[in-house]
């Protein structure tokens, strides 16, 4: 969905929704957008977290990541379509990223 993800078990009940965070990998920290609950949209039922990093191209693949919750921006929703969710994706990059430009 051009979103690359890296999907990792949660320590802790945490609520659903979509929040801007910190994520650190390698001893460094990136801005990220973190996605915590199922995937309503596909009918998924395990809860999860994604997280989207903001400004990082590279394999992560087996890399060790912790992430920092900073602010819950959404709830948790099922879209209509998988281009409905990207585009609600796209808005949530926006609000990310103005965040983090202040």
């Amino acid at each position: 969905m051009g979103f690359p993800t890296a999907n990792i078990r949660l320590p802790e009940d945490i609520d659903d929704g979509i929040y801007i965070s910190m994520a650190s990998l390698d001893n460094k920290v990136h801005p990220s957008l973190t996605f915590i609950g199922s995937a309503k949209t596909f009918k998924e039922t395990d809860k999860k977290a994604e997280i989207y990093f903001l400004s990082l191209n590279e394999d992560i693949y087996g890399k060790k990541i912790s992430v920092k919750l900073l602010k819950k921006i959404r709830e948790n929703m099922e879209f209509k379509s998988a281009d409905e969710l990207i585009a609600q994706m796209e808005k949530d990059k926006i609000e990310a990223e103005k965040y983090f430009s202040r």
